[in-house]
């Protein structure tokens, strides 16, 4: 076998293309593969078919490049979660633009490793512009913003309180109880103590307990705010936090890796005052900025509060190459080898500028608010609330939690939908963050036909579905901890209404639904070589609805 051709230099562009056609086939073949959101079957039916499309992952010979890109991508293709489809709204999981995509690979080809200059000359230039200029986004009137690339929320939220310990010493975090698991995770990391965890009853964090604890703690105070939480895209009160932490000489941090982005839309970033008031802010663009993963970064007001992430490594950042105009980069992370994330993220930004990425945040929101109108259409679901930003909650009527439980894995063992599971109000909900500007109206009203076709098929026991087993066993199955909760005495019900109306999305955003959604089309025929077990007639809506609930805004979340 010839010596393979190299991605970089005057003969890399030609050695790819032929490659690129063969990624391109395969995607394109995989997606048809599976024929919806993910492939139907679950664990037990998609890992074997991986593991028989892949194997041998080490040959004695080598099968050659466009055969094993064809198989390998196939498989991959035809065994995801794509988020490219309306259905798969589990997770903050984006779909990624295909220019962001497109840049990717172009810094996988050149492949520069953001750890000293000599091996990322202009890649080091863009990111430090980059960073710059993101920070400026969130600290307008500060003199001297920015910020590192991180590798996601969970890493800038590290950051930040490694950056406060470093200013304080064991600083005491406190934070809500709606914040992200990586607050608790980097204080165990960074042997910090625990954060004190203050109560967030109806989703966001309650400001009297939190000015309880700041009067009852010992400093140095790291506050920790939430911008759009997982559960339900909730945004804490940033400028009344900001006050209490003023008060009592607490640091403020705000984890906007969700809601950050909201920045660029004129519409919606009022959601975010009191944000450029914070010490530190997390912002993710793999999520709400439609970036292939990872896209993260932490931002400061002040270039020097990053001054503690220096390091010193004499073949990467020697004092006389420092001293004769060689930039540092070791002090912008702190990861050794690492990408230049920034390329895609400014691709984006140039292309599509301030108002490209406002119409995708808008769209994507009033998506959410559409898809919240339909539910509070349907007699059949109900409601938890009104979206702040993406995520919208929602469950059948009447329906127990483990019955929400079962309806969300039915879904997910016959390849249908792809929909989180959240816990609020004492309830489980399924969850769906619409993360993708092309949904359209359609989408969404066969999706809800899904849920309310799965429930009844659930209640009223239809025939077993060939990847599930019998209906008995789907709503016997021991449930998930979380979903074992005995169903209230009387059903919770919406409280929609009590939504402040400023956050109403318009009428007009979307169109108005179709008195009764179609039954979702049929996947396509799997060919023989990846072929699925047959996934089972998605139902159509159930003409006979259960009672809806009498009352609406009445249940505390």
């Amino acid at each position: 076998m010839p010596t393979p051709p190299l991605a970089g230099g005057t003969a890399g562009p030609a050695a790819l293309r032929p490659l690129l056609d063969t990624v391109l086939a395969a995607l394109h073949d995989g997606a048809a593969l599976r024929g919806g959101p993910l492939p139907a079957g679950g664990p037990d039916t998609v890992t074997p078919r991986t593991r028989t499309a892949t194997h041998p992952l080490i040959p004695d010979h080598g099968t050659g490049p466009h055969h094993a890109l064809r198989a390998l991508v196939t498989a991959l293709a035809a065994g995801a979660a794509d988020p490219a489809h309306p259905h798969c709204a589990a997770h903050l999981h984006t779909p990624p633009l295909a220019l962001a995509a497109a840049a990717d690979l172009a810094a996988s080809a050149l492949n520069p490793s953001m750890d000293s200059w000599d091996q990322a000359p202009a890649a080091s230039a863009l990111e430090a512009d980059l960073t710059s200029a993101l920070a400026t986004e969130i600290y307008p009137r500060a003199p001297s913003p920015d910020a590192v690339i991180t590798t996601g929320g969970t890493e800038a939220n590290q950051l930040a309180l490694l950056l406060a310990r470093e200013r304080h010493g064991p600083v005491q975090t406190v934070c809500g109880a709606n914040a992200h698991h990586s607050i608790a995770r980097a204080a165990w990391l960074l042997g910090l103590p625990e954060p004190v965890v203050v109560p967030a009853p109806t989703g966001t964090l309650d400001l009297a307990a939190l000015d309880d604890a700041l009067t009852e703690l010992h400093r140095p105070l790291l506050v920790v705010a939430t911008a759009g939480t997982t559960d339900t895209g909730e945004i804490d009160p940033l400028d009344a936090i900001a006050d209490l932490c003023t008060t009592h000489d607490a640091e403020l941090h705000i984890d906007a890796a969700y809601g950050g982005p909201l920045l660029l839309s004129p519409t919606h970033r009022p959601l975010l005052h009191g944000l450029d008031r914070a010490h530190s802010v997390t912002l993710d663009l793999h999520k709400l900025g439609w970036q292939p993963a990872s896209a993260g970064l932490l931002a400061v007001p002040e270039h020097h509060h990053l001054t503690p992430l220096h390091h010193h490594a004499p073949y990467l950042n020697a004092d006389d190459d420092t001293e004769a105009g060689l930039p540092d980069l070791l002090g912008r992370s702190l990861r050794t080898t690492r990408r230049p994330d920034a390329l895609k993220i400014a691709v984006t930004l140039q292309a599509l500028g301030r108002s490209g990425l406002a119409d995708l945040v808008d769209r994507t929101v009033a998506t959410a608010h559409h898809l919240a109108d339909l539910i509070t259409r349907t007699p059949a679901l109900d409601l938890y609330d009104r979206p702040t930003i993406s995520t919208v909650l929602f469950r059948p009527t009447g329906a127990d939690d483990h019955t929400v439980a079962t309806v969300r894995r039915t879904l997910l063992q016959r390849g249908h939908a792809v929909l989180g599971r959240a816990h609020a109000g004492g309830r489980l909900w399924l969850k769906a963050t619409l993360l993708n500007p092309h949904t359209t109206p359609q989408d969404l009203q066969t999706l809800l036909a899904l849920v309310t076709g799965t429930t009844t098929d659930l209640l009223t026991g239809p025939p077993a579905d060939p990847h599930t087993g019998s209906q008995a066993d789907l709503l016997t199955d021991p449930p998930a901890p979380e979903a074992r909760e005995p169903a209230p005495q009387a059903p919770a019900t919406p409280h929609a209404s009590s939504a402040p109306a400023a956050r109403e999305a318009p009428e007009a955003a979307m169109p108005a639904p179709e008195a009764t959604p179609p039954a979702p089309e049929a996947a396509p025929q799997t060919p023989p070589a990846l072929k699925a077990p047959e996934a089972a007639p998605t139902p159509a809506p159930a003409t006979t609805r259960p009672t809806p609930h009498p009352t609406e805004g009445d249940t505390p979340r």
